[in-house]
């Protein structure tokens, strides 16, 4: 309660730019896709190809940064001793899926009033593709808080590494329609696996690109959650006392 409460109500308008910010990205994408006069990407269709994309997105970046800054924003419960980091790392990731998906729902519900199809052709493999992109940031959230909080000067770094995956997480731009050289390796990125995986899930229709694997992206997924539980518990105790 105390992490939603924050989150919606920390500044002014904070609940409305939760809202506003995917909306726009959403709407700013399908404009210039109708600009361009692309009705179908890979047989889905335009609209709710961005949609997805971008809901699916938000919920593994929005998860990772929030997830990063928990440690820092809840060292005074630190001194209960009941209350541990991983606690307020969890708690975090698991408020803003909740944000991320309700604001997804609404602009779902938007597009239905103007006749789009917003039913999910296999809804189970949509679900596994969020839960594995939550998994994947929450793993990548706790990796970030520790060594942020351990030596500040990194999270600069990890800024800049996160600055590109909006990019090459094939968000904007069909990762189907790239040369084999580059697709190759930007198919390698697992944010780029679970946006695809969600898609292929939204529409039957729709040509994901080859190589989409779950199995790589729940590894991935599961990858980076050890390696932070694992930092989480060799350096725990220096980030309480701090």
């Amino acid at each position: 309660m105390r992490e939603a409460l924050w989150r919606l109500f920390s500044r002014r308008g904070a609940w409305a730019w939760l809202l506003l910010e995917p909306a726009f990205h959403i709407f700013y994408l399908i404009f210039i896709y109708t600009v361009l006069n692309v009705r179908h990407i890979s047989g889905f269709d335009t609209s709710m190809w961005v949609v997805v994309g971008v809901v699916a997105f938000f919920i593994f970046d929005r998860t990772s940064s929030q997830t990063a800054n928990a440690i820092s924003a809840n060292k005074s419960l630190f001194s209960y001793r009941q209350v541990l980091p991983a606690d307020a790392l969890f708690v975090r990731a698991v408020v803003e899926l909740v944000l991320t998906l309700f604001a997804g729902l609404l602009v779902l519900l938007l597009l239905s009033l103007f006749g789009h199809q917003v039913l999910p052709d296999n809804l189970p493999a949509v679900i596994q593709a969020i839960f594995g992109l939550w998994l994947l940031a929450f793993g990548w959230g706790l990796v970030r808080a520790v060594l942020s909080d351990l030596v500040p000067e990194i999270d600069i770094v990890l800024n800049l590494i996160m600055r590109p995956m909006y990019l090459i997480s094939g968000l904007m731009l069909p990762l189907s329609t790239l040369p084999p050289g580059y697709r190759d390796w930007l198919v390698l990125n697992p944010v780029a696996q679970g946006l695809e995986a969600a898609r292929a899930g939204f529409s039957a229709a729709y040509h994901p690109f080859t190589g989409l694997s779950f199995s790589y992206l729940y590894a991935s997924a599961v990858l980076m959650l050890f390696s932070g539980l694992l930092l989480l518990r060799k350096f725990g105790l220096r980030l309480v006392t701090e």
